[in-house]
């Protein structure tokens, strides 16, 4: 609780230092962050009944080990939007019901948007693996970019130093560094195909291939393998063209060459 007051407090001043069209949203920010704050408070032991409608005793006592919400995940977006001041806006607008932890701007400045113990609503209806809340457990980073340009230098530099602040803070794996598209396939296609997974896996943000010396099995099972990575094979076509966005980047089918299939075999057999 503490930490997340102390993170609350450095959250709101802040904003108190943001310019003035944005303080209509620091209000709205910090009467989210009180509700937050007065639900944790409640210290309500929950109602439970039996089969018979006979109330069970219950109490609320007080743990002491306890710390805020750890992410695990880091998941990259794309903004699809022509500019920071535009994301800023949509992320401080109601209606939109959409936002991030982090913006990272065309020219490498970085914004931060909320405390990275509060939950963002970045991921939206989401899988990876067992994982079907990835809002939960993930922390949402925007790329200012339209989705046809490629990253810039600048851009991509600040975003490896956040990665590098962020995974060294919450020991998140190095595997756990994806992108929207891979947790949400059928709806999402950020970041597009010219962000450099590569540059961020020699990195050490998330893994990459080692060059292929051999063909994968003839019995190899693509399904099971994109599964075994994380991706939600509900629909398998949008699993391999997220698959093929990601690791692949030149040609988007949902047919698996023999170059995709020996890629996968490599990247299968680090999981």
């Amino acid at each position: 609780m503490r930490a997340l007051l102390l993170s609350v407090s450095l959250a709101s001043l802040l904003f108190a230092c943001a310019p003035k069209p944005y303080q209509k949203a620091q209000k709205i920010h910090e009467e989210k962050v009180k509700e937050v704050i007065t639900k944790i408070d409640e210290h309500q032991a929950p109602e439970l009944y039996d089969s018979l409608g006979n109330a069970i005793k219950t109490a609320y006592i007080p743990t002491v080990n306890f710390g805020s919400r750890r992410p695990d995940f880091v998941i990259i977006h794309h903004t699809a939007q022509d500019s920071l001041a535009q994301t800023i806006k949509t992320f401080t607008l109601e209606h939109t019901q959409a936002s991030a932890h982090y913006i990272v701007s065309r020219d490498g400045e970085v914004v931060q948007m909320l405390s990275d113990d509060l939950r963002a609503w970045h991921a939206g209806l989401s899988k990876w693996g067992n994982n079907t809340d990835m809002n939960s457990c993930s922390i949402g980073i925007e790329l200012d970019n339209n989705g046809k340009e490629p990253f810039s230098e600048a851009q991509i530099n600040s975003l490896l130093i956040l990665l590098a602040k962020l995974k060294t803070t919450y020991n998140i794996p190095v595997a756990n560094f994806i992108g929207h598209a891979d947790v949400a396939p059928k709806r999402k296609a950020d970041p597009s195909i010219l962000f450099p997974w590569k540059k961020l896996a020699d990195a050490g943000f998330g893994l990459w291939y080692d060059m292929p010396n051999a063909l994968p099995p003839a019995n190899f099972d693509v399904e099971g393998a994109l599964r075994r990575i994380g991706y939600d094979t509900s629909n398998l076509p949008a699993a391999i063209i997220a698959f093929k966005r990601h690791f692949v980047q030149i040609e988007l089918s949902a047919v698996m060459t023999s170059w995709d299939k020996c890629v996968l075999y490599n990247l299968y057999k680090k999981y």
